[in-house]
């Protein structure tokens, strides 16, 4: 019986970028130019918790966090990084990848619910996508 085919949720579908393919995951950039944020979402069915994977997608998906972070990381200017798997409103497993300053509008508090989210340009999220995949190595 073949697994039915991966679905990301409208929710997060309406507020992120695809940025492109992981081995496990659908990498996304949140659509808030406030915060350098993305998303890890594994292309597995019906999952809502990190528990639920089995021990290889969980640890493949720690490893996408590490490349991720590190990615992040050396774009510059980032004070802490904030990992995060919530699912309260997105019952889909999804993890975000957040890289704060303690400039940044919230610091030092979560950036959920904080303000209003701030589109990027659209030039602004194009160079975004472009560093995120060139230094990622994605297509």
């Amino acid at each position: 019986m073949s697994q039915p085919a991966f679905e990301l949720h409208p929710q997060l579908a309406a507020d992120t970028f695809v940025v492109g393919e992981l081995p496990l995951s659908r990498l996304l950039l949140m659509n808030d130019a406030r915060f350098p944020w993305c998303i890890l979402v594994p292309r597995r069915q019906r999952l809502r918790d990190l528990h639920e994977l089995d021990a290889a997608d969980s640890g493949e998906l720690f490893a996408e966090i590490r490349q991720l972070s590190l990615r992040l990381l050396a774009l510059g200017d980032v004070d802490k990084l904030n990992v995060a798997a919530l699912g309260n409103r997105v019952p889909q497993l999804h993890v975000h990848v957040i890289a704060r300053r303690t400039t940044d509008a919230a610091w030092p508090d979560p950036v959920w619910g904080w303000g209003t989210a701030q589109p990027y340009p659209r030039i602004h999220a194009e160079s975004w996508l472009d560093e995120l995949r060139a230094g990622l190595e994605l297509s």
